[in-house]
Order: structure tokens, then sequence, then C-alpha cells
């Protein structure tokens, strides 16, 4: 493992797990940033490099934006802050010549490489696997496409969603076709999501190995490997079962294929009058048992329809009209407290308002405060990991364009004040 240059004690007081590994991060938009971000959390110190003037994507992707203390809106889109945090921003041009050199300089002080950019891209930059492996022989370099470096479509670029389709997703989520549905996204960009945490796990399991045996390796991330992987039991199905008997998992809307009942119901209205509804999601016979007698129809439990979770799924259609029913004779909130009480797993719907209101996400400190270069305080969802001995860390807010980068010349490669001074007259930075 490399060691920490003396510059970066600064901000690391306390240890973190990742302590002394760099991370040149040339990747943009999510799934890169949001693996970078997380090895960020975790210790790493990542430099993530932006293009002279444009920097990430992401950045305009508002508003909202990030005001000023002033109330005037900044060139920092809430999209960009929320995959960016404690890492260390330098613009750098890699089309140029002086550019891919300043890359390499770099790789030679660094631990892992991340781009995704079109397969071949780099190999024209002289940036490839192959190149900076051997300058750097125990280098982890990770490509993030959405097809991967092999195959028909490695040519292709791929975004998430079309990668939801493609993978199967969007077949199996939305509301049951013979009820008016369609092919249905999900509200956040989980291909690329999935995608940045294997690349996180595939990482940190190849830096293992490098620790080991002094070898780098290239990671080949896909989007669409990822979300065929994560196809999970639904995918299990059909190739355990479906695909002899002709069967393809559909969309079956708020309900489980596997397990009933196991979905959203409407209950009685709420105070105001308004629909109200709940989540009921019993995960085994006990369960089941426990939810009749709070509904007030225990003989439910030993009706050979409904007394073994293969025979309330194969009874779905004659199950759920009688629980439809009996959710609308109580409000949400008794509905809640009396399964609570019985340990019936069951939960609210709710808004984002709501989530970041609730005293379980409170007291779990999954909201954290940031001070912003700009001047402004503001807040960021926290890493949900929560290590005992090695905490993630809250110490770099997401970085402006190019914040860092006479700092990370000065204090990773030595470069003067002359040297950084002519880059910055060649708009090479």
């Amino acid at each position: 493992m490399r060691q920490t240059e003396p510059a970066q004690s600064a901000y690391n007081a306390v240890m973190n797990s990742l302590d002394g590994i760099r991370i040149l991060d040339l990747s943009r938009v999510l799934a890169g940033p949001w693996c970078t971000q997380n090895l960020g959390d975790l210790g790493a110190d990542v430099l993530k490099v932006e293009r002279p003037g444009a920097g990430d994507d992401t950045r305009t992707w508002g508003p909202p934006y990030l005001k000023t203390p002033q109330g005037q809106d900044t060139s920092e889109a809430a999209y960009y802050l929320g995959a960016n945090r404690n890492k260390r921003s330098i613009t750098c041009d890699i089309s140029q010549p002086q550019g891919q050199e300043l890359i390499r300089e770099l790789v030679r002080h660094c631990d892992v490489f991340i781009e995704n950019f079109k397969v071949g891209d780099m190999a024209r930059y002289g940036l490839d696997a192959d190149s900076l492996l051997a300058l750097q022989p125990k280098l982890v370099y990770c490509s993030i496409t959405g097809f991967g470096q092999t195959g028909p479509y490695q040519r292709r670029a791929g975004y998430d969603y079309a990668i939801q389709g493609m993978g199967g997703l969007m077949s199996i989520t939305g509301e049951r076709d013979d009820l008016g549905g369609g092919p249905q996204k999900v509200g956040v960009a989980v291909a690329d999501l999935f995608t940045g945490m294997y690349a996180t796990v595939a990482i940190l399991a190849a830096l293992r190995h490098a620790e080991r045996t002094g070898q780098g390796q290239h990671i080949d991330m896909a989007l669409l490997d990822t979300q065929v992987a994560m196809l999970a039991n639904l995918g299990a199905n059909y190739l355990v079962g479906g695909q002899y008997e002709g069967k393809v998992p559909g969309r079956m809307g708020n309900a489980h294929q596997n397990v009933v009942p196991y979905q959203v119901f409407e209950t009685a209205p709420n105070a105001q009058g308004e629909r109200d509804h709940m989540i009921l999601a019993v995960g085994n016979d006990g369960q089941f048992a426990k939810f009749c007698a709070v509904a007030g129809y225990p003989q439910w439990a030993s009706d050979p329809r409904f007394a073994k979770n293969a025979e309330r799924v194969r009874h779905r259609d004659q199950l759920v009209p009688l629980l439809e029913q009996v959710f609308k004779t109580r409000p949400k909130a008794d509905w809640l407290r009396l399964l609570e009480a019985q340990q019936v797993p069951a939960g609210p719907i709710n808004s984002l308002a709501e989530v970041f209101a609730d005293p379980q996400v409170r007291e779990r400190q999954m909201v954290s405060a940031w001070q912003h270069s700009v001047g402004t305080p503001f807040e960021l969802v926290s890493s949900p990991l929560k290590l005992s001995r090695t905490p993630v860390r809250k110490e770099l807010p997401p970085p402006t364009m190019g914040q860092h980068t006479d700092d990370i010349l000065r204090g990773v490669l030595g470069y003067s004040e002359g040297q950084i001074a002519e880059l910055r007259v060649a708009q090479i930075i």
C-alpha cells in the first residue's frame, strides 16, 4: 500500500478504513461518482478530474441549485452535490498531450484509476489499462460502461433509463397489465447506482489482491451486467422454472411475486378525510396468523387455501380482495399500531418530507450538515455505513470545479508555481 503524503494528514485526523489509498477519478454523472463517493467516505483521497470550463455534466442538472448566502443560484446543482462529497477537484484537458502526460504523472502516485468513457476512448489518449498498468503495476483500473469492454454492444452508449428497459427491470416494474399498467422505470437511476456499488466492492477486492501480490488489474463494469444481476429472485424464478414452463415474470404493481400478502393496501380515510395507504409485508406463516388475529379473522390462518405461503400465492386472487375490504375498516395509524404490537411487518408510505423528518432517520444521522466553499450551509443524505472503529468521514464538501487543482499539483507532484502557471496559460488546467 502506498504511504500517505504529509499533505494528506491535515484532513485525516481520525483513522479511516482507506487511509493511504489515492484514487484518480475520471468518471462523471452517477455510476462512477457514486463509487468514488463511497470510497471517499471511507477515507480514500479521491482526485476528481474534470474538463476545464465544463466539469462534471451533473453540475448543470438543475434546478435546484445550491444558493449563495445572498440567495442567488450557484453553478452547483443538487444532483452533483449528492454524489461528490469527500473529493478534491482538479481540472485537466485530457484531449491534449500535456493533459495526458499530467494524468500519467498522477497515476504514478495513485492506487486506483476509474473512468467511464466509451470503449476505446482511453486508448486514443494513451490512458488505457494496459498503458497505465505498465507505469503503475499495482494500479487497480476500473472501467464503467453501459455494456462492457466486450460483446456486440460494446461500442454503444449506455444510459440508466435504457438499461432499466433492456435489463428487464421495467418489465417487472409498474402496475399489472390487466389493471391498465405498462412499463415503468424506478424513480431513481438504480442501474447507475447498482453499478457504482458493485464497482466499489470490486475495487476493494482488487486493492486487497494488489496489497498481497503487488499486481494490479483491470475491472470491467457494465450497467447491463449489473442490472441483469439485480433481477435477483425474479431472474432465478425465470431460470429455474419459468423458461421450462413458459412463464415469464411480469409486472405485479405493489405486490410480491413470491410472497402473499406482501403489498400496499388502502385503509380507512385519514383525519382529513383523504384516501390513505399502507404496506403489509408478511414474510412467513406465523406472521400471517398474527395478522389474521389482529384483523379479526383468525380462521383465515387455518384455511387450507391460506395457511401456507405457497397456497396463498396460488390463491392470491381469492385472499387479496378479502384483505382489501378488511383494511378499509380502520385508519392507517390504528393498523400500524396494532400490527407493530404483534411484530407483524407493516409500514407507511412516506413522502420525502416525512422521510427526512422521521425520528429514526434523524437518530441514525442519515442527514448531515455541510458548509460549502461558497459560504452556504446545506444538508446531504449521509452514508449508511456505520463502522465502529473506522467511521466514514465528513470533511470535504463537494468541490467546486478545479477547486484543488493547485493544491494537488503542488502536494502530489511537487509542481512549482511557475509550472502551474504554464499549464494554466496553455489551458491544460
